[in-house]
């Protein structure tokens, strides 16, 4: 033992020495037999309430899913009953059900079936019934298909829209097929609806289809004629949150398992309230013609009560009596102890200041001696920091407090048009509203700045010690934006200089041909070789001009009629083919952008869809448009050709990068990096994905005309 010890012990005496080790025996024997008992309680009292919690949910799911099939019986018979249903029948009839509160469910869909032959009657049949707008689209040929005709939307997501087939999904053509041959509902397998299939993966959910067969009134001989489907949807997520979220009360988690025609098990479902499960029931749940599991478990310590209760009674005996030992050990020595300790507690916080005396010092050298400029400041727009190289940068010696007066104080203007940097796009302001901002441009231009200054700036949120604020870091660019404009212009000089020898030598070629009408076919071959290099080596040169420029030219924004335009690309690609592609023009709004360089984005992504197709195989293109938050359009171009290798995805944008290199189609690798480039001039993103049903989905945002009005965009146009 030490000194200090001895003399402790010396001062209790060995008899009280015994007594505390007694007292802490005791103690400590009895908080935790304590703890033990009451442990035990709770987990009796957990399996008990585990059991009504299982009951409930079961109770639950059954009920839900009983009301989800009588109020599909109930619409298809209504559907059954009209002789000629129209779709003004279909809408009153489901109507009513977007106030039912059906949870998880997306649509309510009427369905008929028809083979390759029969697809433009029924077309004409459904139009004549209020579908006015319904367009038949078959995927594959032959065999049945299955296509949605009426659609009544039932959440707030996009509904599948009419004329979809369904016979490219297996899961929901089975259940329609055994729907049909059952004459009662049927359950689908698990799968991710089409309309979601667009989404993120992180927001696609497993769901699964409700389909009931829908028969007309029995005639003299007591058959009924079968008139189609109705089909509900419903995400699984949604469906077990909705459903068993109030019945669990946070007190146990679910998980619901479907078991798929190929004998496997998929859970379409999970609830998850937290803790370690440690009990869990297993029950099994009618679905039409189905039996799915729904297992419900949970943390015995959460159900029995206040699950820290055990351990809060342990060691809080514990602590009490610790307590009463400390008590009385500290009768020796206590002073000695507690000088020891403010010795100890002094010398680190001592340390810990030179240390942040330290880190300051070392910060304010680094903000003094870098290149770039760096701005701290408060929630309300006053300046905390603004090293020398930012004040340089911004030629105000004093800083100017107040996010309002920024722009006319430091002279902030955009890039290429000169109009004044709006303050709500200021990358502080954003960053003040939560919002990271990376290489944003602007013009700096005042009194000691006359010429001004190009900057790139990026700001991020600040949170410190409760207080909001905001940090930008500033970067000059001048000088590389002189060079690029530099560059730009020995671009244009020197893409004229080779112009004018190809332009002399296509001439040659021609007055060739012309004048040798009898040439051997060997000076045949050589002269449309010469020719042909001419327009590839042509091409180049505008498209590596048109690479240089498309950064640094002149920006001119305007209110573009998007529809227009792409009724003038798609015209000027398609016009001259002697085979006219399937092209499809959904309904475009009003955007703003530069005229030229949005056709030129647009001309490319036609081309490409129109040139990277199969040979012998017909192009087909999509062209729509669609919000993409409350200022921006997104424009996409989908196509059925043959696709962009997953491979390839992340470098399709790059300069002279080609997915299809080693193939026959012709092109110099700048045409999507110039659509980059172009897109990134106006704030928006370029992509692109797979389309669902073969080929490539590109699409880009662009801002809209305010304000956004998809319902005043242009009629929808077809080429064929």
């Amino acid at each position: 033992m030490t000194g200090r010890l001895r003399k402790a012990v010396r001062q209790v005496g060995w008899a009280g020495v015994l007594a505390i080790a007694l007292v802490l025996a005791l103690g400590l024997a009895a908080s935790w037999h304590a703890a033990h008992t009451i442990r035990q309680g709770q987990r009796d009292r957990a399996q008990a309430v585990l059991d009504r919690a299982a009951t409930l949910s079961d109770a639950s799911v059954r009920s839900e899913i009983h009301r989800y099939l009588d109020t599909l019986r109930t619409v298809a018979a209504a559907a059954g009953s009209h002789t000629d249903l129209t779709r003004g029948d279909f809408a009153a009839t489901t109507a009513p059900l977007r106030e039912a509160g059906l949870v998880g469910a997306t649509s309510l869909v009427f369905l008929v079936a028809a083979d390759d032959s029969q697809i433009a009657a029924v077309q004409q049949y459904w139009r004549q019934r209020g579908a006015t707008n319904l367009t038949l689209s078959p995927q594959g040929n032959g065999g049945q298909h299955l296509f949605t005709i009426f659609a009544q939307p039932l959440d707030d997501t996009t509904v599948l829209p009419t004329g979809t087939d369904l016979s490219q999904a297996p899961e929901p053509t089975a259940a329609l097929w055994e729907a049909r041959r059952s004459g009662q509902p049927a359950v689908s397998d698990t799968y991710v609806l089409l309309r979601d299939r667009g989404l993120p993966e992180h927001r696609q959910q497993l769901s699964f289809v409700l389909a009931a067969p829908a028969y007309g009134d029995p005639a003299p001989d007591g058959s009924r004629e079968f008139k189609g489907w109705v089909v509900l949807g419903l995400r699984g997520q949604d469906f077990v949150g909705g459903v068993l979220t109030q019945a669990m009360q946070g007190q146990a988690d679910a998980e619901l398992w479907a078991r798929n025609g190929n004998g496997q098990e998929a859970r379409v479902a999970q609830l998850h309230q937290g803790g370690h499960p440690d009990l869990k029931r297993d029950m099994r749940v009618q679905i039409a013609n189905r039996q799915w599991r729904l297992v419900v478990s949970a943390d015995s310590a959460r159900l029995g009560g206040s699950a820290p209760a055990p351990v809060v009674v342990g060691i809080g005996g514990t602590l009490l009596t610790l307590l009463v030992c400390a008590m009385l050990w500290g009768l020796a020595g206590a002073r000695g102890r507690a000088e020891e300790r403010v010795r100890t507690a002094t010398t680190e916080l001592r340390e810990a200041e030179r240390n942040a005396s330290n880190q300051v010092a070392l910060l304010n050298g680094i903000l003094e001696r870098i290149s770039d400029g760096v701005g701290v400041v408060d929630e309300t727009g006053a300046f905390l920091v603004h090293n020398p190289a930012a004040r340089d940068m911004l030629g105000v010696a004093q800083d100017i407090d107040g996010a309002e007066r920024w722009q006319d104080g430091y002279g902030i203007f955009r890039p290429g048009d000169g109009r004044p940097f709006p303050t709500a796009e200021l990358p502080l302001v954003r960053a003040l509203a939560g919002e990271s901002t990376d290489g944003v441009e602007m013009v700096i231009r005042n009194p000691e700045r006359p010429d001004g200054i190009h900057l790139s700036v990026s700001g991020r949120p600040l949170d410190v010690d409760g207080r909001r604020g905001a940090i930008a870091v500033f970067h000059d660019i001048t000088e590389a934006r002189e060079r690029e404009a530099d560059l730009a212009a020995f671009a244009g000089i020197v893409a004229h200089d080779l112009k004018n020898p190809l332009t002399v030598i296509g001439a040659h070629a021609e007055m060739a041909r012309d004048a040798l009408p009898d040439r051997p076919e060997h000076a045949h071959e050589s002269l449309e070789r010469v020719g042909a290099g001419v327009v590839r080596m042509r091409r180049l040169i505008e498209d590596l001009l048109a690479y240089v420029t498309a950064r640094d030219a002149a920006l001119k924004p305007t209110e573009v009629d998007l529809a227009g335009l792409v009724d003038d690309v798609v015209a000027e690609r398609v016009n001259h083919l002697h085979v006219r592609p399937d092209v499809y023009v959904g309904a475009l709004p009003h955007v703003v952008a530069d005229p030229a360089m949005l056709r030129h984005v647009l001309d490319n992504l036609v081309g490409n869809a129109l040139k990277y197709v199969q040979p012998g195989r017909v192009p087909k293109v999509d062209i729509s448009a669609e919000p993409a938050g409350p200022d921006w359009v997104r424009v996409e171009v989908a196509d059925r050709g043959i696709g962009v290798p997953d491979a390839d995805k992340p470098h399709i944008f790059e300069s002279f990068h080609r997915a299809h290199a080693g193939q026959s189609y012709g092109g110099t690798g700048l045409g999507l990096a110039i659509c980059r480039r172009i897109v990134d001039r106006h704030g928006g993103t370029i992509a692109v994905t797979d389309n669902p049903g073969g080929g490539s989905r590109f699409s880009f945002t662009v801002p809209a005309a305010l304000p956004v009005a998809p319902s005043a965009a242009q009629d929808v146009h077809e080429y064929v």
